[in-house]
């Protein structure tokens, strides 16, 4: 059995014959690999000593007498902590025995060592969950217990690290995060190499940059010599060979200010690939706010790149995804990654070794933030801190794309005190030469204002309005809004919101576009899902009173294409109750009601966006709500920072929600296959596409209602009980709006 050599891990071979890791070999193995990932940011001394401490508990008799019993050696998943009986912990020897080398240096391999499983403590017990490290230090019998066995010498003297923290003691947070990624990441792939060698074989497969840029520019070159020659298609080169030409500056922070429907989605990979290739860095990440326009951006790449793009959100369509992508996504080791911000900036406040592990891969890559606007400004101020720190100490190029900049520069107010504690403004490069001409040049839409701003028009007279036009695009603020004014409206109306599931979504704008593009009349009316970079192109866009960068998104589904012998029209409108908005919405329907009519511009002017953010944010309740930046910088020159309760504290969503599988299309036949077979992982990616997300309230109300039922094997997911639950026009009836489905029915 081996005894005479401690094991770290046990795996059978076809025999059922055990073959041991043995624990020496992985400590250093994964000290070898977590001081390569570490290279990215200068700190392979540090990665390396926790590399070779991070499981010395292993040597425990206790641990070896629990990985091998009497019947031989136990499950595969023996090494992993929890809270089993009988579960011997082996992460706090590692973390005690640094500290024993040195009191100060010691408690940063601590916090890596001690959360190597269980996810970055806190200093001091707050409210999160879990041991805090402080109490783990005050528990000296793990490391007494692993030393009542000879532990090779190599590993109990190796040196303590001498390079000093990377961005200074300040920035220790951001710095032992990164090195917790290097740490798990390489423990998670030195197991796996042994546990599972068939996956290690599908990692790392892809090409380099440089060839995935000349497919990029094979497939630009075909895309241009099909295209029409008209003025927006000229542009649109303009810009791609704009971008080209700015990816040659050096890295730093940069935006891409070009109007919507001017292809910043292809000309910003092309800054992203070139100045990624001139200036050696590893990979592009592409970052997007919402998951209703992820998978549009990733089949554009997917097209041009092929499996080299890893799609990492929740909404994955199972038939776009393989194995190697499924590796990849647990740390973005692919060269072209396609997420959402929500899983970007969480991951870079996290705690939980599945969110870190991919941070390491961050380093030395391209970041491209889409839709930068949608920053959620009650942690702005978190994450502009973090970005700073990645563009300074670790390599990371940002890149601001969208048509209406948002103030991520350092300004105060009229007291003197930061507003926003961001970039200072000559660090932020843009990449267009000239956006108020480029503005100027694809100005495509003329938008009509109310003659007043404080006025509510009926939904009665806004319906019957829009009834009279063949083809119009009405996007309003909320889902009750949407429902009331569809009501008001023929029944072939299109109907879009987050209620229907991500199969019926996919299905209607591909109805949409089609009809769009036979010149058939359509009437959609939408939440403001379809704002962010959904390709439509209206004659005619109705948009109700919102944030002035709300109404340009609009005003990007009008006359996309440049098509129409006139202007676009897009028409804003006050809707009724428009004052009672809460949140983000109401702020931004009070600052655009003040603002618009000091402009002397057009309202959509390049230079009022930063105006308009200004005040904004000034309006927000905080810019750092929930005390982030305290509790990782307070006192991190003590290294006594509180991961954890950061961690927790910092979710972009408050109310995530609860999943409700509905049974539009195929849903009813895979909730089945659910019962019967379990959570089998392509199951679920299939499930995803038929899936609403509804808040606690509203689940309460409807399991109450029996409408609703929780899943016996899936704790958190709900299936669909009432058939009329989910209506074809409507999606899931959460909103109170009874609509008849007869008379709503496309």
């Amino acid at each position: 059995m081996g005894k005479s050599r401690p094991i770290a891990h046990v795996r059978f071979d076809a025999n059922n014959q055990p073959i041991e890791h043995w624990l020496d070999e992985h400590l250093r193995d994964v000290a070898k690999l977590a001081s390569h990932y570490a290279t990215q940011f200068g700190s392979i001394d540090w990665a390396h000593v926790a590399g070779i401490w991070h499981d010395l508990g292993k040597y425990n008799p206790e641990f070896q007498r629990y990985i091998g019993d009497k019947t031989g050696y136990v499950a595969a998943n023996a090494h992993i902590e929890d809270s089993a009986p009988g579960k011997v912990n082996h992460s706090a020897a590692g973390a005690l025995y640094a500290v024993q080398k040195h009191p100060a240096l010691g408690r940063i391999l601590a916090y890596l060592i001690a959360g190597h499983h269980s996810g970055l403590p806190d200093w001091v017990k707050d409210d999160a969950d879990g041991r805090s490290l402080e109490e783990i230090l005050q528990d000296g019998i793990h490391l007494d217990k692993a030393l009542q066995v000879p532990v090779p010498d190599d590993i109990l003297q190796t040196k303590m690290p001498t390079s000093a923290p990377v961005g200074g003691i300040d920035n220790a947070a951001l710095w032992i995060r990164m090195l917790f990624s290097c740490l798990v990441d390489a423990d998670f792939l030195d197991t796996e190499a042994f546990m599972q060698p068939e996956k290690q074989d599908l990692r790392s497969q892809y090409p380099d940059l440089n060839s995935l840029l000349a497919g990029f520019n094979d497939h630009m070159a075909g895309f241009a010599a099909k295209a029409a020659d008209t003025p927006v298609n000229r542009l649109r080169t303009q810009i791609l060979r704009d971008c080209r030409k700015a990816a040659e500056k050096l890295p730093g922070i940069f935006s891409l200010t070009v109007p919507t429907g001017g292809g910043k989605t292809l000309s910003g990979m092309a800054f992203a690939l070139e100045h990624a290739i001139r200036h050696g860095k590893q990979r592009v990440i592409y970052a997007i706010p919402y998951t209703s326009i992820i998978e549009q951006t990733a089949n554009i790449y997917r097209h041009i790149f092929g499996n080299c793009v890893v799609e990492h959100h929740s909404n994955l369509d199972p038939d776009k995804e393989d194995a190697q992508s499924r590796l990849a996504a647990e740390n973005w080791d692919a060269p072209i990654i396609v997420t959402t911000n929500v899983q970007l900036f969480e991951s870079l406040f996290a705690s939980r070794t599945s969110r870190c592990r991919k941070l390491h891969n961050l380093a030395n890559s391209v970041i491209v933030l889409d839709e930068a606007q949608l920053l959620p400004p009650e942690f702005l101020n978190p994450i502009l801190g973090v970005m700073k720190a990645l563009v300074e100490h670790y390599g990371v190029t940002f890149v601001l794309s969208t048509a209406t900049q948002p103030a991520l520069h350092t300004y105060h107010d009229t007291f003197g005190s930061a507003v926003v504690k961001g970039f200072e403004a000559e660090q932020i490069t843009e990449i267009m030469p000239d956006p108020e001409a480029l503005f100027a040049a694809l100005e495509r839409v003329k938008v009509e204002l109310p003659d007043d701003l404080i006025t509510e028009r009926s939904w009665e007279d806004v319906a019957e309005e829009i009834a009279e036009l063949d083809s119009v695009l009405v996007i309003v603020n909320t889902k009750q809004q949407a429902a009331e004014l569809c009501r008001l409206l023929p029944p072939e109306t299109y109907y879009l919101t987050t209620n229907l599931c991500g199969e019926h979504r996919s299905e209607k704008l591909k109805e949409i576009r089609q009809r769009l593009q036979d010149g058939e009349p359509v009437r959609v009316v939408s939440t403001q899902l379809i704002e962010a970079g959904v390709d439509v192109d209206f004659p005619v866009v109705y948009r109700a009173l919102a944030g002035l960068d709300s109404i340009a998104q609009a005003a990007g589904r009008c006359n996309r294409e440049g098509k129409l012998s006139e202007k676009g029209r897009v028409v804003v409108f006050v809707p009724p109750l428009n004052a009672k908005l809460p949140g983000h919405l109401g702020r931004s329907v009070t600052v655009c009601r003040s603002l618009l009519p000091t402009f002397t511009q057009a309202p959509l002017h390049h230079s009022h966006f930063q105006i308009y953010f200004e005040h904004f944010y000034a309006r927000a309740e905080s810019r750092d709500k929930h005390g982030i930046v305290d509790l990782l910088a307070q006192n991190a020159r003590e290294l006594k920072i509180q991961f954890r309760t950061a961690a927790q504290r910092f979710r972009l969503i408050d109310d995530e929600g609860s999943a409700v599988l509905v049974t539009y299309g195929d849903g009813a036949k895979l909730i089945e296959q659910l019962k019967i077979i379990g959570p089998k992982r392509n199951l679920m990616r299939k499930l995803q596409r038929h899936t609403v997300t509804v808040r606690e309230q509203v689940k309460k109300r409807l399991l109450q209602a029996g409408d609703i039922r929780e899943l016996a094997n899936l704790p958190g997911i709900y299936e669909q009980i009432t058939p009329g639950l989910y209506d074809q026009k409507l999606g899931l009836l959460v909103d109170g709006v009874s609509l008849s489905a007869e008379s709503l029915y496309i």
